[in-house]
């Protein structure tokens, strides 16, 4: 005679004979409880209030994104909270971390950053993090942003592209790390170097080749250089933010080996997309440092399977489509940046399941990754005391980029057209679904340790 089951307990059970976790991927029943994981268990093993069978879809735990340009307040028509991360949760991604600029005013000061507070405050559909920033003459202003929560301080070694947020001189970039350095927190640089951009002068026109020739590997290999050199004498933590160039990946190197703070991200479209696939006149393409040709993303990937990089994220900076100068195609007026928080996960799972990758590594490089970056304890991973931030994903569904099907505020997107393998079919932020007809429950996180202002 059979044994009766055990009457269920409270909470939530996810069940998923596929389910990534820190120690690989298995067949698991993860029990959720007031928002947060509680335990995880053999297949089948717990009977809960409610139980959500996922079959033979993976289950996930939320990406995390900490290279987002949400834009808003002052230039939402770019991009806002409430489209981002719409398209964030359709895209797996569960906690994003915004940067300071492009908004207005930018996040250089505590006002600044109230400012971006309220504008999301009760309007995000997933959890949302702030990045401080640095730039000439606000130092004083970074204690004060640190003590209010924010996860770190970006600053830019050229032209940033908004007059509101100024690029870092060498004396400018000298104190802001001596500065954060010593409040210990982590500053993310954009590295392109100033004078090697100007040797390369940029040509107005539609040939994808004179922009590429405009930004040059090397204007990456010399702001790398100077950033770890100021690094060095300051003790900061640094983060090279959107490697685009694979010869920056040898300073990077030797500079951890004597010891050095320095980590550094890519991006999905460095990973997936080439020079040589980029038409003449398509300035959906155009971003700053540039998509090189195809050895260099080869050499990208080899360095990401090796472990050199943190983390891959999107660097999603949208902007209106007539910014972008479709009509025009020349890229040296267009806006540069590529619109993809909505499509990071199945662009980089095509690429790298080609490449005999598998989801336990998409995991480290998307979310567990960036949340280490980030310093977000509580996400990242399927495991007791987490978030329980979870995505169902279908790794074999094949689609077609439609941009009509994006949530981004302007659906420019460079993968229109490509054909991309794996989707998500449900995103739970804390153990909720998260639905774009449901009110938004997503919350603005701080720095742990910090209080919400």
């Amino acid at each position: 005679m059979p044994l009766p089951s055990p009457p269920p307990v409270p909470g939530s059970v996810f069940r998923s004979r596929r389910a990534v976790l820190p120690e690989g991927e298995r067949a698991a029943d993860v029990l959720v409880r007031g928002g947060r994981i509680e335990a995880v268990a053999p297949h089948g093993s717990l009977h809960a209030d409610t139980v959500t069978d996922l079959g033979s879809l993976v289950l996930l735990p939320g990406l995390v994104d900490s290279h987002v340009h949400v834009n808003e307040p002052g230039r939402t028509e770019w991009e806002g909270f409430d489209s981002a991360t719409r398209a964030a949760a359709a895209g797996g991604v569960t906690t994003i971390v915004d940067m300071p600029l492009n908004s207005v005013p930018p996040t250089t000061t505590p006002e600044g950053l109230t400012a971006k507070r309220r504008a999301a405050d009760g309007r995000v559909r997933v959890d949302v993090g702030f990045w401080g920033g640095a730039v000439p003459g606000n130092t004083a202003e970074l204690e004060p942003l640190h003590r209010a929560g924010v996860f770190g301080f970006k600053g830019f070694l050229s032209p940033s592209g908004v007059e509101e947020f100024p690029h870092l001189e060498p004396a400018d970039l000298e104190r802001a790390l001596a500065e954060t350095a010593r409040l210990d927190a982590l500053a993310l640089v954009h590295a392109e170097d100033p004078a090697v951009l100007d040797r390369a002068p940029l040509r107005p026109g539609r040939r994808y080749r004179d922009f590429l020739a405009s930004r040059p590997g090397g204007a990456e290999t010399a702001a790398v250089a100077r950033l770890l050199d100021t690094a060095r004498r300051t003790g900061a933590r640094v983060h090279v933010l959107h490697v685009s160039s694979a010869a920056v990946l040898p300073l990077l190197a030797r500079a951890r080996a004597d010891g050095v703070r320095v980590t550094a991200e890519t991006c999905p479209h460095y990973l997936c997309l080439t020079a040589a696939e980029v038409p003449d006149g398509d300035t959906a393409f155009k971003c700053c440092p540039p998509i090189r040709d195809e050895s260099n993303r080869e050499r990208l990937w080899e360095a990401l399977a090796a472990g050199e990089f943190a983390a891959v994220v999107s660097d999603h900076s949208p902007c209106t489509a007539d910014l972008k100068l479709l009509d025009r195609g020349d890229f040296a007026a267009a806006w540069g940046g590529i619109a993809s928080l909505q499509l990071g996960l199945a662009a980089v799972w095509t690429e790298a399941r080609r490449r005999g990758h598998g989801l336990a590594e998409v995991v480290r490089w998307m979310s567990a990754g960036p949340a280490a970056l980030a310093g977000l304890p509580a996400k990242g991973a399927i495991a007791p005391g987490r978030d329980a931030d979870l995505v169902a994903f279908d790794p074999d569904a094949v689609f077609r980029v439609d941009p009509a099907t994006l949530h981004h505020r302007n659906p420019v997107t460079p993968y229109a057209g490509r054909t991309l393998t794996g989707a998500v079919r449900t995103t739970w932020l804390r153990g909720r679904v998260v639905e774009p007809s449901t009110e938004p429950f997503g919350r603005l996180l701080t720095r742990p340790g910090e209080a919400t202002p």
